[in-house]
């Protein structure tokens, strides 16, 4: 009988943070490495170390690059870690990107607390350095779709194709036989820039994740608004501030943008691009153009529409410029980045409209926003909020319930048993019911730094 175990030290009761620790006779390997976004109590957890001895894991397995499932990394080679990180092509060149900005951020955020002194540490000091971040960078071997590739004896992997952002698979684990379904984040059926996730076809054990368990994206059109919003404001003489995810929503909004324009949808408004993430990311589609749709042609006149900020005198610029504008800025969620320049300066203007396109995790500005915050803190300032707030769901990079349910169609056995992951926990208890009521599986719902053991 052989004994495996694994270790839920994240996304499990929450939406980020996705780490999992695979426990096997022949050695121990992770899925994912992500730091925890959001509330408090678990951002403070991020400074802790994960509570095993991962100087025994070999091999993690990233299933895409966004923050919540890679943003860790330097913090597990603080802690020992000297294994092989491996993930796509693409994957992994938007890991490199996403840490090395977040470490240069955890920097000036250091610094400027420091200097301001808003920060209960002193001193404060980064999560990690950008220096930590290339040394992670140095462990990265990538791996192809669809080809088995072995851990050791009796353990192997693949990753499979899932849609959600460029280079994002789930992966496939065979141990001892058994198959093991990690989902990483599940795409979109019907996305403008990516194909349809594939889907798998036998699971002994799966974890899926159950980010929108509970809910359907609403059939807006997302168009439709985009051109109200823009006429808005160009009546109102005022600014369209859309924060974005870096990596895939950046490069939708883009395209969305530049197609109105090319059918004279909307008027010749300025549109800005502030997201140095963004636009290293803009370089990984041109490299790897066989992941997405975008033709090569409309991808080069796409950012020649645009006005692409590459410095912080042009952001300030842009703010103090008296004309109506659209400003596409990082983060999605309104954690950080320079949209936090462009709303400290601009949200307390009643001419002004936030447009959120994303999720936005329990914790973050951006979820206060939707709640309908009167105020919000900017580098330890509080600044009232006298912007019009609107959101666009639909946009999401998430496959809504009804999508994951028809993800998991093609599964031709019974699963011995489900995890569900990566959910608030209305999300995860909907989905529990949903996935009883329609396959009649058996459900868990993993604890935090919870562990399981299979025998088999």
């Amino acid at each position: 009988m052989k004994t495996v175990k694994i270790h839920f030290f994240g996304a499990a009761g929450t939406v980020t943070g996705s780490k999992f620790i695979i426990e096997t006779s022949e050695g121990n390997f992770m899925i994912d490495c992500g730091m925890f976004q959001g509330l408090k109590e678990l951002r403070e957890q991020n400074w802790n170390p994960i509570p095993f001895d991962v100087k025994t894991i070999g091999t993690i397995l990233l299933t895409h690059g966004h923050l919540d499932h890679t943003g860790y990394l330097p913090r597990l080679l603080k802690q020992g870690f000297r294994g092989t990180v491996i993930g796509t092509a693409p994957t992994l060149a938007i890991t490199e990107i996403i840490l090395k900005d977040s470490g240069k951020i955890h920097e000036e955020e250091a610094k400027k607390a420091n200097k301001e002194g808003y920060s209960k540490h002193a001193p404060a000091k980064p999560f990690y350095t950008v220096k930590e971040a290339e040394s992670t960078i140095g462990l990265f071997k990538s791996a192809e779709l669809d080809t088995w590739y072995a851990i050791s004896k009796n353990v192997k992997y693949r990753f499979k194709y899932n849609g959600h952002i460029l280079g994002a698979t789930f992966i496939e684990l065979d141990i001892f036989g058994k198959i093991m379904v990690f989902s990483g984040d599940i795409g979109r059926s019907n996305d403008v820039l990516l194909a349809p996730p594939q889907k798998p076809t036998r699971a002994d054990y799966l974890f899926i994740e159950s980010t929108y368990g509970n809910k359907l994206h609403p059939t807006e059109s997302v168009t439709e608004k985009l051109v109200t919003l823009i006429n808005h404001t160009i009546d109102t003489q005022g600014s369209l501030i859309i924060p974005s995810f870096a990596v895939e929503r950046l490069q939708l909004l883009m395209y969305l943008l530049y197609k109105l324009h090319k059918e004279n949808r909307i008027p010749n408004i300025p549109i800005f691009i502030d997201s140095p993430m963004g636009n290293n990311v803009l370089a990984v589609f041109e490299r790897f153009s066989k992941w997405h749709k975008i033709p090569p042609k409309e991808f080069l006149e796409m950012q020649k529409r645009m006005n692409i900020i590459t410095s912080y005198r042009e952001t300030w610029e842009t703010i103090d410029a008296p004309r109506p504008k659209i400003v596409i800025a990082g983060s999605g969620m309104v954690t950080g980045g320079r949209v936090l320049t462009y709303l400290k300066q601009l949200i307390d203007e009643p001419t002004t409209t936030v447009l959120l396109v994303g999720y936005q995790a329990e914790g973050t500005r951006g979820r206060q926003l939707l709640d309908g915050a009167h105020e919000l803190k900017f580098f330890g300032k509080w600044i009232p909020v006298k912007a019009t707030v609107h959101q666009i769901e639909s946009l999401s990079a998430h496959a809504d319930q009804t999508e994951l349910l028809d993800w998991l169609t093609d599964i031709k056995n019974v699963p011995e048993e489900v995890f569900l992951i990566h959910g608030e926990p209305s999300s995860l208890d909907a989905f529990r019911v949903k996935l009883k009521d329609t396959f009649n599986w058996n459900v868990t719902i993993p604890k935090l730094y919870e562990s399981k053991e299979f025998h088999f």
